[in-house]
């Protein structure tokens, strides 16, 4: 009833390199263990259907230590498989699976081209995939914050140009404009004026 796929899987513990199990864990020799994925499947009747979620995500190492991560948004409807490009306790991925004990705050875990679907398996193929929506993914942000900044700029060259259309149809229409004399050019039309007066 549960089909389940992953390209990559990555754990970390504390501040250590990561460690690729993908060989370890997905193996054609060793079938995949699913048994410690928490899976369940409701019935809502705003969408009128079954929609399966991933509930929690087990860690074992030790043999005997568990690190539990909490699984956020990764759901689909009953109908469907789930597809996320990451699947991930990291915030850059959206951390989509949150710890959950104390254990699990030490570790993270990065499923990579993550796909399953339960409980509506037929002739063992995915159905068609809903795929994870992460509005403001990184990239998201970026594209947003430079369109902000061109329509900034766009605004401002609008602005700059409609102001010099203003200042050249004030010249076209602009009136004669009247500069005193210096006061050393006043003198010698004052002494001018004098000497026309006394000759005559």
């Amino acid at each position: 009833c549960l089909l389940f796929q992953a390209r990559k899987l990555s754990l970390r513990y504390d501040k250590q390199k990561h460690l690729d199990l993908t060989e370890r864990a997905f193996s054609p020799q060793k079938p995949v263990d699913t048994s410690q994925l928490q899976l369940s499947n409701s019935f809502y009747e705003s969408s009128g259907q079954w929609w399966f979620s991933v509930d929690s995500v087990s860690l074992l190492y030790n043999i005997s230590e568990e690190a539990v991560f909490n699984a956020s948004e990764v759901y689909a409807p009953a109908s469907s498989s789930y597809r996320c490009i990451h699947v991930s306790s990291l915030e850059r991925y959206s951390a989509l699976l949150l710890p959950g004990t104390d254990q699990a705050r030490r570790w993270s875990i990065t499923f990579t081209d993550f796909q399953i679907q339960a409980f509506s398996v037929t002739s063992g193929k995915f159905s068609p995939a809903s795929d994870c929506t992460t509005f403001l993914t990184p990239a998201i942000l970026m594209g947003l914050v430079t369109s902000l900044i061109l329509l900034l700029v766009l605004a401002y060259a609008l602005h700059m140009l409609i102001h010099l259309k203003h200042i050249e149809h004030d010249e076209e229409h602009k009136a004669d404009v009247y500069f005193p004399k210096s006061p050393e050019h006043l003198e010698q039309y004052c002494v001018e004026n004098l000497t026309e007066k006394n000759v005559m």
